[in-house]
């Protein structure tokens, strides 16, 4: 990689670096699709302790099988952002497959997150590529961040698929925190007809196909 993004942190620049923490207030409204069928199917407040998988802050140690104790789970201010995140590969929506489900939750606890979306990542020694470059080097350096602030349960970060609306990577220790909710503010499968004008709208801002 270029200095524009080095493959990893330098650990002495972070350790030397204060953290630009933005905290989300308890009963901030967050989104989330997730799946409930297919290879690795989860419920709807399930961190991921496995992996890394091929998402882009992904902060679990590799190679490691099984379970971890590092955990993850991606969230957005936006469902739209969720669903332009997760359909990414193929852009397509597919309100069936793996069985999709659109969440909605409000924080039960506030959690502090390193921030992303301004000059932060530039300061560390990266720059804003790191939200659009391989997803390889975004995980070293989300293990690297994890490393470096023992304080963050996660990454506030833009959104390259989404406008740079925010997104979320939060990790073990907001799980351990218990941020997440007892009940899901709002909580559809993608396949319901109640959410296929929603879809529909969704399709046409990012110019995804529906399926």
């Amino acid at each position: 990689m270029t200095a524009k993004l080095p493959r990893e942190p330098d650990p002495k620049r972070l350790a030397a670096l204060a953290p630009e923490v933005r905290t989300l207030a308890a009963g901030t409204l967050l989104w989330r699709v997730y799946f409930r069928a297919g290879p690795h199917p989860m419920r709807w407040r399930d961190f991921r302790h496995y992996g890394p998988a091929d998402a882009r802050f992904d902060h679990h140690q590799r190679p490691k099988p099984g379970l971890q104790d590092q955990a993850v789970i991606y969230l957005a201010e936006s469902p739209v952002t969720c669903l332009a995140e997760v359909f990414q590969q193929t852009r397509v929506i597919h309100r069936e497959n793996r069985q999709p489900w659109l969440l909605g939750l409000r924080l039960a606890a506030a959690v502090q997150v390193l921030d992303l979306t301004g000059a932060f990542a530039t300061r560390a020694g990266a720059s804003m590529a790191l939200m659009s470059g391989p997803r390889s080097v975004g995980r070293a350096w989300a293990r690297g961040f994890h490393r470096a602030y023992a304080q963050i349960q996660g990454l506030y970060y833009p959104s390259s698929m989404h406008a740079n609306r925010p997104a979320l990577a939060l990790n073990e220790r907001a799980e351990s925190a218990g941020v997440l909710p007892d009940k899901p503010h709002f909580h559809r499968a993608l396949a319901d007809p109640v959410l296929l004008t929603v879809l529909k709208n969704a399709a046409l801002e990012i110019g995804f196909e529906l399926g």
